[in-house]
């Protein structure tokens, strides 16, 4: 039995933000509240709190030099407001799982140490995660924490889209295609059985997660069969500042060149690259758009992230032996109306044909009637799918596994 008014934390930490929701689980979830700090690191880092009572909303200017301050604001401003004892149990989105991680469970001793020993996998994500549920734990040693693992989504991968061209040994030390967005690609599956019915899911499915980071991934009976990132989330498409795939031998053309060691050109591939690297401006695709007719730059980057993302569903269609549904999600493929419509520009030979006035308008289905493959815009929510999967971890069943929109999304 579930405890009354259980009430599930997510925390969702960035390189510079934590993202976090608060969700009561009765006979469904639903969002109490949300928010994060923002630029963390900086001068004019920022706590946001939406929620459903007035006193709940908040925007302030905090001081957070780093995570383990930034946390400390939050959990003030829960024991502030909400009382020490609300929490029942608060999930985390990790990032990376390794090779020993392939599903949410609960945080413990040795998993926070196998996590410092896996740092190396994604020293951008993990070494900021594990802070945060480090931090959870001194300021509140009894409450359950769960971690709900990014890459999870991807693990059971046919081996040959987990093997990496690289001798052999390295597979032995966890080196492969792991994936990421998994927290999102799990939502938008169970959220396209939902609105279209279980064999739409079953069917041939490319799903497009288009943000600041940037993903597709390829599903055919609800399974993964491929997805753009790799070992790294900095590989597949170009995205904000991460440059996507590249030709490896670049770092020995830079390293010989311009004396450029794996550290800065770790930095160069995942900070300075991608949309900011073109354009030379801006790593936001709305600024992007907004200059392109002015500047040949900005023209230029929105051009190359539409091609290659029109590049990897091409690639992804032949890996799936067909298409039967395309879903854009994410930042960018949720609010970008342009940008769908130059990806799916030229695929009408794969039946994608998109419906000019639904598309603009961001309605859930953008495709012609008497297109071949279902086009759809589906809003993510990894919070939402956070909050779920430690309900599922912990016991505490809902009897609804999905709430009415206007819940769901209530603040």
């Amino acid at each position: 039995m579930k405890p009354a008014n259980a009430r599930i934390l997510t925390i969702n930490g960035g390189s510079s933000s934590i993202k976090f929701a608060l969700f009561e689980a009765g006979d469904s979830l639903r969002r109490i509240l949300e928010g994060g700090i923002e630029r963390i690191g900086m001068p004019e880092a920022t706590l946001r709190v939406k929620g459903l009572n007035q006193a709940d909303n908040v925007s302030r200017l905090v001081t957070a030099p780093d995570h383990t301050v930034a946390v400390g604001t939050l959990m003030d401003w829960i024991e502030e407001r909400l009382g020490r004892n609300v929490l029942t149990a608060v999930g985390h989105r990790v990032v990376h799982g390794g090779p020993k991680y392939s599903k949410p469970q609960r945080i413990t001793t040795e998993m926070v140490e196998e996590l410092h020993r896996l740092s190396p996998f994604d020293p951008e994500h993990l070494p900021e995660e594990i802070l945060l549920t480090e931090a959870f734990h001194r300021r509140f040693p009894d409450l359950t924490q769960v971690a709900c693992f990014d890459t999870a989504f991807h693990h059971d991968l046919p081996r040959v889209a987990r093997l990496l061209p690289i001798p052999r040994r390295y597979e032995a030390q966890g080196v492969r295609r792991y994936g990421f967005h998994g927290l999102s690609y799990a939502f938008l599956m169970e959220e396209l059985a939902r609105l279209a019915g279980p064999q739409a899911a079953q069917g041939r499915v490319i799903l497009a997660h288009l943000g600041n980071g940037a993903s597709l991934a390829a599903v055919r009976d609800s399974k993964p069969v491929d997805t753009s990132m790799s070992f790294t989330p900095t590989a597949g498409v170009p995205m904000s500042t991460r440059s996507g795939d590249l030709d490896p031998g670049m770092l020995w053309y830079l390293a010989r060149t311009e004396g450029l060691d794996a550290k800065r050109f770790n930095e160069m591939v995942n900070f300075q690259s991608g949309l900011l690297g073109v354009s030379e401006t801006s790593s936001d695709m709305r600024d992007l758009l907004d200059r392109e007719t002015q500047d040949v730059r900005a023209a230029e980057a929105v051009a190359l992230f539409c091609y290659q993302v029109k590049k990897w569903i091409g690639a992804f269609a032949a890996a799936l032996g067909g298409l039967e549904t395309l879903v854009f999600s994410g930042g960018i493929g949720e609010n970008a109306p342009e940008v769908r419509a130059r990806i799916c520009d030229g695929l009408g030979f794969l039946g994608i044909d998109l419906k000019e006035e639904e598309n603009a308008a961001n309605e859930g289905v953008i495709s012609a009637a008497a297109s071949r493959v279902t086009v759809r815009v589906i809003r993510t929510d990894e919070e939402f799918m956070i909050a779920k999967t430690v309900c599922r971890v912990l016991g505490l069943m809902i009897k609804k596994e999905h709430d009415d929109d206007e819940n769901k999304k209530s603040v």
